[in-house]
């Protein structure tokens, strides 16, 4: 599941990209040129982008791409300029690298690429380029509607093919609006949403069974209760019920799912009746 998004910042395409992941609560950085040069002007402050010690975007482009594990580029017709360049240095880096031409692909269909993608590829840190308004005016719009639907789509697991047409993206925001700041509250959430037989196959786990449960179930909660975007007061509860004031995400991760667990076995162990 991603865990990071990067842009460089210079066009609305890239901007929108940034705007989606501090949306639906994702990390996001990369960089850009000295003194915060784009091509729409001076890069707002609300962007948390590192500037280079160069005013030369592609060498932004190349540590971006060095930093990801996949590149996205989104494009109208064939690559030149700066995205043909991203192109060639991230086969240079041996990263992952998807093209989406939106002269061949529409929308929903480009979302549901991506995550597939993604998950295929086991993405965690996506580097996303794309057009200006100059080739499209509504291109940052469109781009924002792709990407977003592609992580929400990668968040819900979907399976492969799947169009975020499938899903309420409505209620999914929602529930992201606000998150847990305790571990009670995050278990109510879990169990809320879970399925009964989920329920009862967490209640029947050994506890050493827990920590492979944390490599799947652990990331969605790391990123539906937003622990690597600043949940600190989630984090917090999770070292207090611990009583492990280093505690990190994956920790709290698993700190959550041992109370899960913990309380799902009151409620759905299975007992032999002899």
């Amino acid at each position: 599941m991603i865990k990071k998004i990067i842009s460089g910042g210079q066009t609305e395409t890239d901007q929108a990209v940034l705007d989606v992941a501090i949306k639906l609560g994702f990390p996001h950085g990369g960089w850009i040129p000295k003194g915060r040069i784009a091509k729409t002007g001076t890069l707002p402050g609300k962007y948390g982008l590192k500037e280079m010690p160069t005013d030369n975007y592609s060498e932004c482009i190349e540590q971006n791409i060095k930093d990801s594990k996949g590149t996205l580029i989104i494009s109208y017709g064939k690559l030149t300029g700066d995205y043909d360049y991203a192109r060639k240095m991230t086969l240079k880096h041996k990263r992952q690298l998807l093209g989406i031409d939106l002269n061949q692909t529409i929308a929903f269909k480009a979302a549901s690429l991506i995550k597939d993608w993604i998950q295929l590829r086991h993405i965690d840190v996506l580097y996303v380029i794309g057009p200006s308004e100059n080739i499209n005016p509504d291109i940052g719009k469109q781009t924002a509607s792709i990407v977003e639907g592609a992580l929400i789509l990668d968040l819900m697991n979907a399976s492969p093919g799947s169009d975020i047409t499938d899903f309420s993206e409505k209620a999914y925001l929602k529930k992201l609006h606000v998150p847990p700041k305790t571990v009670n509250e995050a278990v109510d959430i879990l169990m809320s949403e879970m399925p009964l037989k989920d329920k009862v196959i967490i209640a029947n786990m050994t506890y050493g069974e827990l920590v492979g449960l944390n490599s799947n179930l652990g990331s969605y909660i790391k990123n539906i209760f937003r622990l690597w975007s600043g949940n600190d007061e989630l984090i917090e509860s999770c070292r207090f019920v611990t009583k492990n004031k280093k505690l990190n995400e994956d920790g709290a991760s698993l700190t959550i799912i041992e109370s899960l667990w913990k309380r799902l076995r009151k409620t759905h162990k299975i007992r032999v009746v002899k």
